[in-house]
């Protein structure tokens, strides 16, 4: 038989071998209330300068289909701020579009989405015991009530409450929240997220191909997450990073790759990373009129 203390360092180089493991157990023995709504009830923060708010809008719709809201001119911070809001719904990804009139108050801008939740005070909850801060406290909007948080490793998103329940269709393909962390606190973030989020890891790559981060000869860590909240991939970088990775927030899954790119080369955007293909993908980077940068990708035929 093996001894208890020869068991315990089997359990702890295994650890050591299979980070991933180690952040699946800790996320199941430690998991939180469930706050998610939906996927199709999370949105991509994207913020453009007034004047590129229609150019933005005209450009994405007819690159992705959907609709956008009235905009509207509102005052979406805590503190005194004037913006238009509109909410692009597409079949790939919802976007919070803000086109601030006023200054933009700190933190505001640098959270990358927001996620509905059934109770905003039990989720700030859940996401503090997670390990997240709480960059911004509570505060009421038009339409319900906001907070900021900061995951381990930097990465800020907003928590959002409705007042009036929201009801939206499910997503044709569910766009992919694109994270980039140091390997410092890559565990940590992991770890945090799954465990506010009740996610699983799909995939843990040690040596991911590095032409997904502009880098063809190297390798470098992916994770890949799915939850209520949607899909994550998690890029695990030393930040040597070429223009324009790292820059996009979002990842959205086209049917026809080719046939998107020419509807948003046609509607003002800019395709700055050709396609490539790796891990089954072909993928793209593209600019938006107003500064969007967007990953797209299809899946390629088995």
């Amino acid at each position: 038989m093996i001894g208890k203390r020869h068991a315990i360092e089997i359990l702890l180089a295994w650890s050591l071998l299979f980070p991933s493991l180690a952040i699946a157990r800790d996320q199941g023995a430690l998991a939180a209330p469930q706050v998610g709504v939906g996927a199709q009830y999370d949105t991509t923060h994207v913020y453009v300068a007034p004047e590129d708010v229609d150019k933005f809008v005209a450009s994405f719709i007819s690159t992705f289909g959907g609709q956008s809201t009235k905009q509207v001119v509102a005052t979406v911070t805590p503190t005194p701020s004037s913006t238009t809001s509109q909410l692009l719904q597409t079949p790939v990804g919802t976007v919070s579009l803000f086109g601030f009139k006023t200054s933009i108050p700190y933190p505001f801008g640098a959270e990358r989405t927001g996620y509905l939740v059934t109770d905003l005070d039990q989720a700030i909850d859940a996401a503090r015991d997670a390990g997240a801060d709480v960059l911004v406290a509570a505060f009421p909007d038009p339409i319900g009530r906001d907070a900021v948080i900061q995951w381990p490793g930097g990465v800020n998103m907003q928590l959002y409450w409705h007042t009036t329940k929201p009801s939206y269709a499910a997503f044709e393909t569910i766009p992919e929240n694109r994270v980039y962390v140091s390997p410092d606190r890559a565990d940590a973030f992991t770890r945090s997220f799954l465990r506010f989020s009740h996610g699983k890891i799909v995939s843990d790559d040690q040596h991911a191909a590095g032409v997904e981060i502009g880098r063809a000869k190297d390798t470098f860590r992916r994770i890949r997450i799915e939850s209520i909240f949607g899909k994550m991939t998690v890029f695990v970088t030393d930040g040597h990073l070429p223009y324009p990775y790292g820059r996009e927030l979002t990842g959205y899954e086209v049917k026809d790759l080719q046939g998107t790119l020419t509807k948003a080369k046609a509607s003002g955007a800019t395709v700055l990373v050709e396609p490539y293909t790796s891990d089954g993908r072909l993928e793209a980077m593209v600019q938006f009129p107003g500064g969007y940068i967007a990953e797209i990708h299809a899946a390629v035929p088995k």
